[in-house]
């Protein structure tokens, strides 16, 4: 830990106030680039200059921070259950390496250690026994989704232990992620603003922090919404492909039908023989349609579906880590002052009751230790508060996405729209022989548009 009001700390209080954090601390780190603390493959952060609360990126510079792809690995089939494994491509490191679910569970506990106070995205449920394609496919989607926001996340994406998740490619790449956390403490210790992050705080940080909590939970809210009617929209595209599919080979199967006519149809055989000749040749139209309504149903899936997941599991890890500044630093601080003021009290009774020197010098002792844990997780809650600010920021720049997600969905309306209405423009001549008027002439019907500019 560095600064000097850690400096008054005995290493026992911080290792105290720590609770699970390593003892020893990583090595001064050396001058690095502004607005963010930027960890060094080492380990240790490099110290921001100007006001590193505040974060200059764009979301255009997020994105282009990697692009991580999660693809299926078929099933390997095990002595006795079968197993799933993810190929993990990153463009920044230019390399794929094989993953298992677990391994993803080990890669975000320590990115929990080493980053208590930052959004870590909750990663997809353990499969369940019987787990279907369905929800295989589902939680491919999540893992991808959860290792971009990850790898895009300004101190996340210079720490090495995202570099080791999407470089290692030797066996054991569990053991291989906490071998490099030991030893390794918190963002706490090892960031040299911690110790002065209540300078760069503004006074009214606690009315913000109330304030953007609420925002966030508006915000999440409504994209839920957004995001359950665009699944809706998509699922009804494909939906309808697998109807105009069905309707097109039920077409062809009637103009394929080759039941004789009864005697007393024969005056109509050949009205009929055309009809069927017809319908037959219609199938493929309707199964071009419902490729385009597919195409359609997918595109708007991965295009707009998954991105308003995307901002989703972003908004959930705020709310998650609001939770775990209150109910983490916030608690330890409450239960430390708590502790003093028994110790307190149990000083003022033995003082009162004249007792022993030693008892006494121990306890005084011990108020001592528990002043230094109690300024040191008023430290931690500061650095808390600190991170918190800059993730509420991080938030924000991902709001833009919004016109991205709406620019899909649009685009992909049009689009598709487009491409069918040609098809059926295509498809209607191929009608004309259906429909039979006087005299045997056959006429299609008029678009009410059409009829509507008849004399009646």
């Amino acid at each position: 830990m560095t600064g000097r009001a850690m400096d008054q700390l005995p290493a026992a209080a911080v290792g105290s106030a720590a609770e699970s954090e390593a003892d020893e601390e990583a090595d001064a780190p050396a001058t690095g680039s502004p607005a963010l603390p930027v960890i060094e493959s080492g380990g240790s952060m490099q110290m921001p200059q100007g006001n590193p609360l505040l974060l200059p990126y764009t979301l255009q510079e997020l994105l282009a921070r990697d692009s991580v792809q999660v693809e299926l690995i078929p099933e390997k089939k095990g002595l006795f259950l079968k197993h799933v494994e993810y190929e993990v491509s990153s463009q920044r490191f230019k390399i794929s390496v094989c993953r298992r679910y677990n391994d993803f569970v080990v890669f975000h506990e320590m990115l929990l250690h080493r980053f208590p106070y930052r959004m870590v995205p909750a990663l997809p449920p353990k499969r369940v026994l019987g787990a279907d394609r369905e929800f295989i496919e589902g939680r491919r989607r999540a893992l991808k989704r959860f290792i971009n926001l990850v790898a895009r996340h300004p101190p996340f994406s210079e720490d090495a232990t995202l570099r080791l998740f999407l470089s290692f490619n030797g066996p054991d790449v569990q053991n291989k992620l906490r071998e490099a956390a030991q030893g390794v403490g918190d963002e706490f210790l090892n960031c040299k603003v911690a110790t002065r992050a209540k300078d760069f705080l503004p006074p009214d940080i606690q009315t913000q922090f109330a304030m953007s909590r609420e925002l966030i939970r508006n915000l999440y809210n409504s994209f839920y919404k957004l995001r359950d009617r665009a699944e809706r929209i998509a699922s009804r595209a494909i939906d309808n492909a697998a109807d105009l599919l069905i309707f097109g080979k039920e077409l062809s199967a009637l103009g394929s039908d080759t039941t004789p006519l009864p005697s007393w149809a024969t005056l109509h055989l050949s009205t009929w023989a055309s009809l069927k000749q017809a319908l037959k040749g219609l199938s493929v139209e309707f199964a071009v349609l419902a490729d385009k309504a597919a195409q359609q149903g997918k595109q708007e899936e991965n295009d707009v579906v998954e991105k308003l997941n995307l901002f989703l599991d972003l908004l959930q890890a705020y709310k998650d880590l609001c939770e775990r500044h209150e109910k983490g630093v916030l608690h330890k601080h409450q239960r430390a002052l708590h502790k003093y003021g028994l110790m307190k009290r149990q000083m003022m009774t033995a003082t009162a009751q004249n007792c022993e020197p030693e008892s006494v010098e121990q306890l005084e002792s011990r108020i001592v230790e528990q002043e230094n844990v109690i300024q040191t997780m008023e430290l931690r809650n500061y650095f808390s508060l600190y991170c918190l600010h800059q993730e509420t920021q991080l938030v924000h720049v991902y709001l833009p996405l919004t016109s991205h997600i709406l620019g899909a969905f649009v685009n992909s309306q049009i689009q598709g729209h487009k491409e069918m209405s040609k098809v059926w423009n295509d498809l209607k001549p191929k009608l004309s022989c259906l429909f039979a008027g006087p005299h045997s002439v056959l006429t299609p019907p008029r678009s009410p548009a059409e009829d509507s500019l008849c004399p009646r």
